[in-house]
């Protein structure tokens, strides 16, 4: 996903579920970090490294494709951008431990991980609700790609075709992907950018859905392909569908940690609450373009009748690096890098006791629920 749902669609989500305007805003700002709180951040203003929640381009250029690098890699994107749905699920074809390992990362919405990252913010920061927030509407987006290098699972085929509305039913049409980053995606002709093809199965080419490009973040956009773990059975993507699934769950589960609902349970939707809005917000979701944020920015203002700020990559960090009468874990980044060890610590010792290492060992051992102060 983008800022366009990440921020403003995360300040719709946390506002109807009750949320005041200034927390609305905390909590989506947060959703919205976890894309940029990266080490050259950290470095910096002098934050935790063991906090990063993401890595530019630049650092995964640079990054080791040892264990222990691979192993960074993984707890960084399993835990934030795509939870693991199933962490002993079994590949639909015999496979070496190793295989199965990395097959067992592949995200999707309503797993077990999922109750524990909601389960985790419950009476934490509202950074803790935000990350939470994230790392839900991530599973349905990142659906069936794994946050860890690997060929064998995200690589993607030439069978690859987009599903396009026109008069009154879908057609196919197949698409086609180029590797010039600096050039945007061109909805009309259906070309694409994705990573490039390397047969190493641990480039970092071969991470998350890089093999898709962008694909996954747009909310129109409803596509078909085999996935290289499918033993050529074909997905059907519908991201307007999952998209709203995704919107209605995470005012479900703001509701759950604001105490409105007594219990977490995967598989809940807020529909009722997302009602009176329903039908603009598919109109968003259906529309195709490359950025809707100025659409969300405006239901959300509409929503609260309150102007929703700008993402502000630097809005936090002065408070962070010089604080006054508070300290450093008592501001806002404070409060969110907390939060991140806590959730990337908890993702990591769940997938390490499930005998899978390819994540490693959990660094900090942080359990404090909602990522409490150290």
């Amino acid at each position: 996903m983008q800022e366009d749902f990440h921020y403003y669609g995360t300040y719709c989500a946390a506002y109807l579920a009750g949320y005041s305007h200034e927390e609305a805003l905390d909590i989506c700002y947060s959703a919205q970090f976890v894309d940029w709180c990266s080490r050259t951040l950290l470095t910096k203003v002098g934050g935790p490294a063991s906090a990063a929640t993401t890595q530019l381009q630049l650092e995964l250029m640079d990054a080791r494709t040892d264990p222990p690098g691979l192993q960074d890699i993984t707890r960084i994107w399993s835990s934030f951008h795509f939870l693991p749905r199933d962490l002993n699920a079994d590949p639909p074809r015999r496979a070496l431990k190793r295989y199965k390992n990395k097959y067992r990362l592949i995200c999707g919405p309503n797993g077990d991980l999922l109750e524990d990252t909601v389960e985790l913010a419950k009476g934490g920061s509202l950074q803790a609700a935000g990350i939470a927030m994230h790392v839900l509407a991530d599973t349905w987006a990142h659906a069936n790609f794994a946050g860890t290098p690997s060929m064998v699972i995200n690589n993607t085929g030439f069978e690859f075709y987009e599903i396009l509305p026109k008069g009154g039913k879908y057609v196919e049409r197949h698409l086609s992907f180029r590797h010039s980053a600096s050039s945007p995606d061109d909805l009309d002709k259906g070309q694409y950018t994705n990573s490039l093809y390397q047969t190493s199965e641990n480039s970092v080419m071969n991470l998350g859905h890089g093999r898709a490009g962008h694909l996954p973040d747009y909310s129109f956009m409803r596509y078909r392909y085999m996935p290289a773990w499918g033993n050529y059975d074909v997905i059907v993507k519908d991201n307007p569908t999952d998209y709203m699934h995704a919107f209605t769950q995470m005012i479900y589960a703001l509701r759950y940690l604001r105490g409105e609902i007594p219990e977490f349970k995967r598989d809940n939707y807020d529909v009722e609450t997302v009602k009176p809005w329903a039908v603009k917000i598919s109109k968003i979701l259906v529309k195709r373009q490359l950025d809707a944020c100025s659409d969300w920015r405006a239901l959300g203002e509409e929503m609260s009748g309150r102007e929703i700020e700008a993402f502000d990559l630097e809005k936090y960090q002065e408070e962070f690096m010089n604080p006054e009468n508070v300290s450093r874990d008592e501001t806002f980044l404070g409060k969110f890098f907390i939060a991140a060890m806590a959730h990337k610590g908890m993702v990591t010792d769940r997938i390490y006791a499930s005998g899978n290492k390819l994540a490693g060992a959990s660094l900090n051992g942080t359990k404090k629920k909602g990522g409490g102060s150290k």
